[in-house]
């Protein structure tokens, strides 16, 4: 059965095929095969409408009436909230269109997959009483969880190290040896056999070192894993045994009436019931760059109910589109559609599962990844210079060496490890490590603190905020709309304080008399006539979107607060009855949306009498400046209007600017009456029966202008006094007049215009050069009556001016300004599904407090990586230097601290430092500092004064124990007795290696701070991971000490020896409080002194430097042409060490290249002009 239907242009007619309307594409079969269904219709089926979208699809199942009863709900009251088991049995065969095959022209029953297909299998929640028979056969809205990588996957990836590889052999050759030796050597009397315990002691260290960075590595994947799965759930208001309710976009379900609103991320496929002028955007769905309008479902299957007919005319059948498809944002209108896919099941489901991507490297990562670079090649230089030295000294005395081969043997592969140990110590596989510890746990304490992180870089970008622009409703006022004042037309008002208005009153000597009479509200409502009243009501309820529902338990108004005051307001003075009653009496004909740009809402209702009234919502001088009339009398019957004069005008800007003088939000209502609809002219040209709102929009009559409090958060005026101390300027933008933003801006502290702060409207502020802008924005702080373009402008000349930029946003069109800024919140209560898409950080509680809380934090990340690099650099340069020249200096080629040492040390100040300097929370004084520029050197000249300091008096104890210990200690090294000589140097060696250990545990105290002030132990009570870590460390270090034994090639010290081991490491306190007073400048001027003669000697030290400020300002320094040439970061380190620093650095920007330049491939192919063929 085929029908078709040309359009206008004949070129793309439609064809009506019902005959393969429903046939499963192969591999689907499993979808459309469910076992004793209760309902019409299977998965597979209700997938043909929308995948593409399949117009004889929804005329081959009836249609909307056909899915409403197919899937057993209702459209008008929605799925019932007592449902669990569905009675009786629905089929096909009683909603399809008649003669139709259920799955093609050939039978009625599923045909046999050629493909392996999987049967659908029940809902993980199946247990869950309710909707029981609609989640087994359907699913929920959930999409199944990431696959997490097991231990002992993570372990892998960890071991898959080429350095811990080369160990393994250097130790297992070892172990062979050291075996061959204990039971195939001689030993003398009483000789321990041993030699076995070096390679063992090697393989055990590298399995801690393994097991340690597994479990960081499986803790840093739990972390991520719930912060994904708290960013994806959200609300959305469904309709269900006809009351509007809030619910979780996992509860969906097939046959749910689901409501749509401007700035909705539609979560699930469906066809519209019904609305007003609802347009959505595609483009992330289908690709369609256009809006797409949506038709009522039953206007199209009535319209391919004709084409079957062969009545079409010269319908455009591909232009009524009732598809509702998930993923799509809806730009414009509201309405209602009924929910036919869920989950997998829906058309944005498996996109959805595709952008399951990781997380990018943040700019911090990109700062350290070019710091590691170079310390990788420094450690990789040196480990190189020991091992040709070393091996050149071994070459030069075998002539002379009378060992056996096999004591040779392990001589050299002594030599070996030492300098693959090196580069294990100093290649910095800890900074990745520290960054990514830092991130998940500021973003998991953010949460605590109501910032969801979405983008990783977000959390620590935001700590170098340079300005905020804040929204002023909800995120700086509490968000509690009250109704507090009224005027209506010239008849009456309550809640006037015209004394607020003296001083302004006494510049504008013409300003008009206050001739309406004020009267309490009570007097005010009792004032009122039948007609007016309901006037009021009708406006307040029938023109909103806002609804009544359970939250938390009670019973309240949900959707805009604004809104919310208005309905109150009518339920408390006005005797309205409920929301839904109200709107269920009205015949609503058109609605206009409220939309930022034009400030306003507009719905239209039919009247008892057959005319039509729109009634208007909006900011209050906006709707007066479109009135002619105005509401005179309330006394007399009926709505008494009369004519506005121009001193009513002035009257009533006079009531506007008085309740804004008084931090008012003002809101006005106006109607008028027309005889038709669409009025005659004034059709809207996307639908007949509608009129363009912009015709009609004027000669309204005035009914009301009411003044609405929100006030301030309590904790705003703190929160803003700590931005003005961490050197963050705050500016307002607001949709509230320049009166009412200036009002409470200054009450809260943000508006200076003693200091020369300004306050701008909008219209004014995008109608600047871009030379003025930046002139004016330095002294800009109260943005009034402002769009979202406005918005946008704002931030990019702030940006413009090198300013880190915060913004916040919750409607659908600040979803630009929100892509544009550094850092972008979104609003989770009020904001959009779309804005919240466009943001980094979404604000649980939308409140300012909470965005200083982000700033605390952002810094806290930077200054815990910092504190780690300070830490790692100081035992990079001093165990290097200390194991070369040792190494260097002996006769046997032997390092104070051989390689089982060195694998310790490395693993307290790779991993244990990271858990510990990593996880500091930010402290009282975080704020007490500006702001650092983009392109600050990660490695600050304070910074370095330390490093360069610390490392000197390690070394220099170091030394003067190993080099002078047997004069000053009396350790006999050099006697003649080599039972003696063995044994002291064993006991020396291990008193050296004691100190160093305790020299790096003093100073992780002392880097727990970056400033110059000398209570380092601020805080430690809020960190216990500090306290427990540095209790393992110290505990581990005694336990090698007393029974490391040949493990560790040392010997127990006495008490002497352990109260000297801790008194010189604890020299790094007094030491560092000593460097800390040494003055900056002093030490910035030493270190140009010193790095002048390399600047001049080499030219790319220079390059090098301003490489990394490219790099500081989010990019790649030096971009190539080709990205496949791009090297991915940490270069030396990503060669020398395995796939798990590859995944921490580089991999991700390698995959993103690929893929663009697959993209660029793409393109070029498709645009590629074709040669003419001959003729």
């Amino acid at each position: 059965m085929e029908a078709s239907a040309k359009p206008g242009h004949g070129s793309d007619a439609f064809v009506l095929d019902l005959v393969d309307a429903l046939t499963p594409d192969p591999g689907t079969e499993g979808a459309f095969r469910i076992q004793n269904n209760k309902f019409a219709f299977s998965p597979g089926q209700l997938s043909k409408m929308l995948n593409p979208k399949n117009h004889s699809a929804f005329y081959a199942m009836g249609g909307l009436a056909g899915l409403e009863m197919g899937l057993r709900t209702d459209r008008h009251t929605g799925l019932s909230v007592d449902e669990t088991l569905v009675d009786g049995t629905i089929t096909f065969r009683e909603v399809a269109t008649k003669h139709l095959p259920k799955y093609d022209a050939a039978s009625d029953t599923v045909p046999e997959s050629k493909i392996r297909t999987k049967e659908p299998c029940p809902s993980s929640e199946a247990k869950i009483s309710a909707f029981l028979d609609r989640r087994q056969f359907f699913t929920e809205n959930r999409l199944p969880e990431k696959k997490p990588k097991t231990l002992l996957d993570l372990a892998w990836q960890t071991y898959n190290d080429k350095v811990l590889i080369l160990l393994t052999i250097a130790a297992v050759v070892s172990l062979a040896l050291g075996l061959y030796q204990t039971f195939g050597g001689s030993h003398e009397n009483g000789e321990p056999r041993v030699e076995w315990i070096e390679g063992v002691a090697i393989l055990v260290a590298i399995i801690i070192v393994v097991l340690v960075g597994t479990l960081n590595d499986w803790n840093m994947q739990r972390q991520f894993n719930q912060l994904n799965k708290q960013q994806s759930d959200r609300t959305v208001n469904v309709v269900r045994s006809g009351k509007t309710m809030e619910i979780s976009i996992f509860d969906l379900l097939v046959g749910d009436v689901a409501l749509l609103s401007v700035g909705d991320l539609v979560p699930v496929d469906g066809v519209f019931i019904n609305g007003f002028g609802v347009k959505c955007d595609e483009s992330t769905a289908t690709g369609e760059s256009d809006l797409m309008k949506k038709v009522p479902a039953d206007t199209v299957f009535a319209a391919l109910s004709d084409v079957a007919e062969g009545k079409a005319g010269g319908i455009n059948i591909h232009k009524l589109d009732p598809f509702i498809i998930s993923g799509s944002k809806v730009q414009e209108g509201s309405g209602s559609f009924l929910v036919t896919a869920v989950g997998v099941n829906s058309s944005y489901g498996s996109i959805t599962m595709s952008l399951r991507t990781e997380q990018e490297d943040t700019p911090l990562q990109k700062k350290l990844n070019v710091l590691a670079d170079k310390i990788a090649i420094f450690g990789g230089g040196a480990a190189l210079i020991l091992f040709i030295t070393l091996f050149i000294k071994f070459a030069a005395g075998l002539p002379t060496n009378h060992q056996t081969a096999d004591e040779k043997g392990k001589e050299f592969l002594e030599l070996f490890v030492i300098s693959v140990t090196i580069v294990v110590v100093a290649v910095p596989e800890g900074l990745p490590l520290a960054v990514t510890l830092a991130l998940a746990f500021a973003t998991t304490r953010m949460m605590k603190d109501n910032n969801l992180v979405r983008i990783l870089k977000a959390c620590e970008t935001m700590g170098n905020a340079t300005a905020i622009c804040s929204d002023k409703t909800g995120t700086l006022t509490q968000n509690k709309m009250t109704v507090v004042a009224a005027t209506l037309g010239k008849a009456i008002c309550f809640g006037n304080k015209d004394n607020a208005l003296d001083a302004d009153r006494a510049l504008d000597d013409k300003a008009p008399p206050v001739s309406i009479p004020c009267v309490p509200v009570s007097e005010f409502v009792r004032a009122l006539n039948d007609e007016t009243r309901q006037l009021i009501v009708q406006s307040s309820t029938v023109n909103s979107t806002a609804f009544q529902g359970d939250q938390d338990g009670k019973m309240t108004y949900i959707g805009s607060t604004t809104e919310a005051a208005l309905l109150a307001f009518s339920r408390d003075h006005l005797a309205a009855r409920p929301v839904q009653q109200e709107r269920e009496n009205a015949v609503i004909v058109q609605q206009v949306p409220f939309d930022s740009s034009i400030k306003f809402m507009a719905s239209v209702v039919k009247l008892p009498s057959g005319k039509f009234r729109a009634y208007v919502k909006g900011a209050s001088e906006i709707v007066l400046d479109k009135c002619t009339q105005t509401i005179s009398d309330t006394k007399s019957d009926g709505v008494s209007s009369v004519e506005m004069t121009e001193e009513d005008r002035e009257l009533f800007k006079q009531k506007i600017t008085s309740y804004s003088s008084q931090a008012l939000r003002t809101i006005g209502f106006t109607y008028r009456d027309f005889d038709s609809w669409p009025p005659e002219g004034t059709e809207a040209i996307d639908d007949p029966n509608a009129a363009d709102f912009s015709k009609i929009h004027n000669h309204m009559t005035l009914v009301a202008i009411f003044g609405i409090q929100d006030p301030l958060r309590s904790t705003v005026i703190d929160a803003l006094k700590d931005c003005q101390r961490a050197g963050i300027v705050v500016r307002m933008v607001t949709g509230d007049n320049i009166l009412t933003g200036s009002a409470i801006a200054q009450e809260c502290g943000i508006y200076h215009p003693e200091q020369g702060g300004t306050a701008m409207e909008g219209p004014a502020f995008r109608r600047k050069s871009e030379t003025e802008l930046k002139e004016i924005v330095p002294h800009l702080q109260v943005l009034a009556r402002s769009s979202p373009e406005d918005k946008r402008i704002l931030v990019q000349t702030l940006k413009s001016l090198g300013e880190t930029v915060a913004v916040t946003g919750d409607g659908t069109n600040d979803a630009p300004a929100l892509k544009l800024a550094d850092v972008g919140f979104a609003m989770g209560i009020a904001g959009t599904e779309v804005a919240k898409e466009a943001a980094d950080i979404i604000l649980l509680d939308d409140n300012f407090a909470s965005i200083v809380k982000g700033v605390c934090w952002g810094r806290a990340v930077n200054d815990s990586v910092k504190k780690f690099l300070q830490f790692q650099l100081t035992v990079n340069v001093t165990a290097v230097v200390l194991t070369f020249v040792s190494a260097v200096y002996s006769s046997k080629g032997e390092s104070v601290l051989n390689a089982v040492q060195l694998l310790w040390v490395n693993l307290i100040m790779d991993t244990f430092a990271a858990l510990a300097l990593a996880t500091d929370p930010p402290t009282a004084t975080v704020l007490d500092r500006k702001p650092d520029r983009k392109s600050a050197p990660l490695v600050t000249s304070r910074m370095g004064k330390m490093i360069v300091a610390q490392a000197i008096v390690q070394l220099v104890i170091s030394f003067v124990l190993y080099f002078g210990g047997p004069t000053l200690l009396g350790y006999r090294i050099n006697d003649l007795n080599s039972q003696t000589a063995t044994n002291d140097g064993k006991r020396l060696n291990s008193l050296v290696f004691n100190t160093f250990v305790w020299l790096q545990i003093f100073n992780e105290f002392n880097n727990r701070r970056l400033d110059n002030r000398l209570n380092f132990f601020e805080g430690i009570t809020r960190n216990w991971f500090f306290v427990a870590i540095n209790i393992i460390i110290i505990g581990g270090q005694v336990l090698i000490i007393f029974v490391g034994g040949e493990a560790f090639k040392i010997v127990p010290l006495d008490g002497k020896e352990w109260a000297l081991s801790i008194g010189l490491g604890a020299i790094s306190i007094p030491w560092g409080a000593a460097v800390r007073k040494f003055p900056d400048s002093w030490a910035e001027a030493i270190g140009r002194t010193v790095t002048w003669p390399f600047s001049k000697l080499l030219p790319s030290f220079k390059k090098s430097k301003k490489k990394d400020d490219e790099v500081a300002e989010g990019g790649q320094a030096g971009e190539p042409k080709d990205p496949e040439n791009i090297r991915p970061p940490l270069r030396v380190m990503s060669s020398i060490r395995g796939p798990r620093v590859r995944e921490h650095i580089g991999l991700r920007q390698r995959a993103h290249n690929a893929k663009e330049k697959t993209k660029d491939k793409i393109h070029d192919m498709s645009h590629r002009p074709q040669p003419d063929l001959p003729k």
